[in-house]
């Protein structure tokens, strides 16, 4: 679920990464193009498959009341990428809340 969940958010890290440098859409050649070779934009597809091929692995094995919530475990990698990738200023009200996240998520994973 920790892979899982990493490729899950490498590939909203990348399809931000990716959306930041097409800019505003226009139907133009130009831009249809920048598209094609927008190489964030082609990892953010190759690791959303790859997550939702585990994905698929994790749902046939686990139970789904198990399964799901250690899902949230992305909402704590997806902080840390804020604070690392982007340099966004996380206020404290945020991390508290990922706290509880992260209890959550080892009170599920303790009744397995």
């Amino acid at each position: 679920m920790v892979i899982q969940s990493f490729l899950l958010v490498t590939s909203q890290v990348t399809l931000k990464i990716a959306m930041t440098k097409l800019g505003k859409f226009v139907w133009t050649k130009e831009y249809i193009l920048n598209v094609v070779k927008n190489i964030p934009l082609a990892i953010s597809g190759i690791t959303i498959v790859g997550a939702t091929l585990l994905w698929f692995h994790v749902l046939k094995k686990y139970e789904f009341s198990l399964a799901y919530p250690l899902v949230a475990m992305s909402y704590v990698f997806g902080m840390i990428a804020a604070v690392v990738v982007f340099k966004e200023a996380v206020p404290v009200a945020r991390w508290i809340g990922v706290s509880l996240i992260i209890i959550g998520v080892i009170l599920v994973a303790k009744t397995a």
